[in-house]
């Protein structure tokens, strides 16, 4: 029998701000770009694969990502497809509780707030590269 609550085992904070990083569209270029001068790609690299990170420099990249600090320390991918598969039982022909065939939001309204989210940090991105050109 598999134990999934394993108390000693580490959650790697590099492996998770990669994740989360990728999803987000954003490339270790840009994340060193905005981490300051000090940082490149490769800076990046070294520290996704670190199993624990500073938490200054952890808070700095969460800010960046735009997410909660507390996320990138304690997300486990584990244990969140152990939750998915143990909430997701299809053998039985009930549906799921946390499938909603009528939502609350419209799906379409998430997609182009997402869409203007995308726009803009690309529109802010392109302001600091333009500002960097310049000031060279």
């Amino acid at each position: 029998m598999i134990q999934t609550n394993m108390p000693d085992k580490k959650i790697h904070q590099g492996r998770n701000i990669k994740r989360f990083r990728e999803m987000l569209g954003i490339k270790q270029e840009a994340l060193a770009f905005e981490l300051g001068e000090d940082w490149n790609q490769k800076k990046i690299s070294v520290l996704e694969q670190k199993e624990l990170i500073e938490n200054d420099i952890l808070d700095q990249v969460a800010k960046i990502l735009k997410v909660p600090a507390d996320a990138i320390k304690n997300f486990d991918e584990e244990q969140a497809i152990n939750i998915i598969s143990n909430n997701a039982s299809f053998d039985n022909c009930q549906q799921p509780a946390f499938f909603n065939n009528q939502p609350t939001f419209n799906p379409l309204d998430k997609m182009v707030e997402l869409y203007e989210r995308m726009l803009e940090q690309q529109k802010e991105m392109i302001d600091r590269l333009e500002k960097l050109i310049r000031e060279k």
